[in-house]
């Protein structure tokens, strides 16, 4: 005969379903005898039912949700059973409440329902069905609420907590909802933010149409690159997606994330014009082997060539040829020279120290043009671990550059020195010409110049020092305005 395995019959043990505490509010004992009575005849499930007939008693254990449900009677000594309602309510009692009456009254029962209650019951009306049907309807309602609250929080948390920028808008792009990293971003406050569109804040005409479009089509955007308008002025590089909805509503709306992509931009150009840099230097060095040796031949030529010329007609040609030979010899080497990495001395030095003895260097020609100067810098010492030398050519440069762009006789030069997350930001800024958008893709190609005698070596020898000591630099400019470089110095570990 075959065995049964007892095992697979073991009995599972009873699960405990815990009683279901209520509160009867009713400052009428015989009431509250009537109602528990009727609710111990509920079959299926086990209550604890307690009384209380004081405003002040029932209140406070409302607000610490002392009980699962609470029967509430109309008539409660000096206040009713609907202040408590709107009291309990405001104190954040999420417990089902059902509010009780000697005699029924529409009136009462829309206002019962609108100030929070779950149900509103006639007393003279009351069996056991009714109030079986009652409390179930309420726990169960209490339930969902309470699921939707914590699913709320939750979804509430990571809106609020979200790195990317999150907002939910109208059908016209006009902020309704914004999360703190939206207004971190674009510097407008939260009440500000919501008189905007994000259209106000795109410049680029094509972009707008574009993202109407997509959203009349498609219902969503999807990682559309933009460049929005900040508070301060600022240009900010971001990526928008956003879905266009409805849930049922009548009036459509949008949902979107707006994801800051400024400080990859920022790489991505340095990175560009740190390869252009390194390509110019390798066609530098070609260009110079290429010129030197026929330019050797020629010095020798010229000296086997120097006896057979008696007369100073004669020399005074080969002359003109050997200083242009010399001079062709001395630019291949200034070439030569700003393209070659040289070894950096680095020392602990304050950026004020730096600051004014570039602006030292450069007080002639400031003096000249009668420039305005305004320097400022953090209150404590803002040391930094740096090439001195280097840096104050670097600086030097861009100072003279922005001398050069002033032309009127209003000019002003700020130099300001801030604190920054990752070490210190450098500012130089003037109220010259400004640069063109065309020209500010070019401003740091060696060669590459808008005035009439440079060689475009000054920007470009600026950046590879920069680059050399790991700082980043940003410039911003507007034609007829001017322009602003930023420089990012970071802090390092000192010596």
């Amino acid at each position: 005969m075959a065995t049964i395995n007892q095992a697979l019959y073991k009995r599972k043990p009873d699960v405990v379903v815990k009683p279901i505490k209520i509160m009867v509010i009713d400052d009428d004992e015989d009431d509250f005898l009537l109602i528990s009575g009727f609710i111990n005849h509920i079959q299926g499930r086990s209550f604890l039912i307690d009384w209380c007939y004081e405003h002040d008693a029932a209140l406070r254990d409302m607000r610490e949700h002392g009980h699962d449900l609470y029967f509430v009677d109309y008539k409660l000594g000096a206040k009713t059973g609907l202040d408590i309602l709107k009291e309990a309510v405001a104190a954040d009692c999420h417990q089902p409440i059902v509010m009780l009456t000697g005699m029924g009254s529409r009136k009462l029962d829309i206002e019962a329902m609108e100030a929070g209650a779950t149900d509103y019951l006639v007393k003279s009306e009351l069996a056991t069905d009714k109030l079986e049907r009652s409390i179930r309807y309420a726990i169960d309602r209490s339930n969902s609420l309470k699921s939707l609250r914590e699913s709320e929080k939750k979804y509430r948390a990571i809106f609020e907590k979200s790195k990317d920028a999150v907002f939910i808008a109208d059908g016209k792009f006009f902020f309704k909802e914004v999360n703190p990293a939206l207004t971190d971003l674009l510097g407008y406050g939260s009440k500000q933010i919501v008189r905007l569109s994000i259209f106000d804040m795109i410049a680029d005409e094509s972009k707008k149409i574009l993202i109407t479009r997509l959203l009349s089509e498609n219902g969503e955007v999807h990682d559309l690159t933009l460049e929005l308008a900040a508070k301060g002025g600022d240009r900010i590089h971001c990526l928008l997606s956003a879905s266009l909805l409805t849930d049922g509503q009548a009036v459509p709306y949008i949902q979107g994330i707006i994801h800051d992509i400024t400080d990859l931009k920022k790489a991505e150009r340095a990175h560009l014009q740190s390869e252009k840099l390194k390509s110019a230097n390798r066609l530098l060095r070609i260009l110079a082997h290429e010129v030197r040796n026929p330019l050797t031949n020629i010095n020798i030529a010229m000296d086997m060539m120097e006896s057979e010329f008696s007369t100073d007609g004669g020399r005074q040609y080969l002359d003109i040829v050997r200083r242009s030979s010399r001079r062709i010899n001395e630019l291949v080497s200034e070439l030569l020279d700003s393209s070659r990495q040289k070894e950096l001395i680095f020392e602990n030095i304050a950026l004020r120290q730096i600051i004014e003895q570039t602006l030292e260097m450069a007080s002639d020609r400031i003096a000249l043009k009668n420039i305005q100067v305004l320097a400022t810098f953090p209150k404590e010492d803002s040391i930094v671990k740096v090439d001195p030398v280097k840096i104050k050519i670097a600086l030097l440069n861009i100072i003279i550059n922005a001398i050069e762009a002033i032309s009127h006789e209003q000019g002003k030069l700020q130099v300001r020195v801030e604190q920054s997350k990752s070490g210190y930001d450098i500012f130089i800024e003037d109220n010259g010409c400004g640069i063109s958008e065309k020209n500010m893709s070019r401003l740091f190609e060696p060669f590459f110049t808008s005035k009439k005698n440079g060689l475009g070596l000054g920007l470009a020898s600026s950046l590879a020092i920069l680059q050399s000591h790991e700082m980043n630099v940003d410039v911003k400019s507007r034609l007829g305005k001017g322009t602003s470089f930023v420089i990012n110095v970071p802090k390092k570990e000192s010596a």
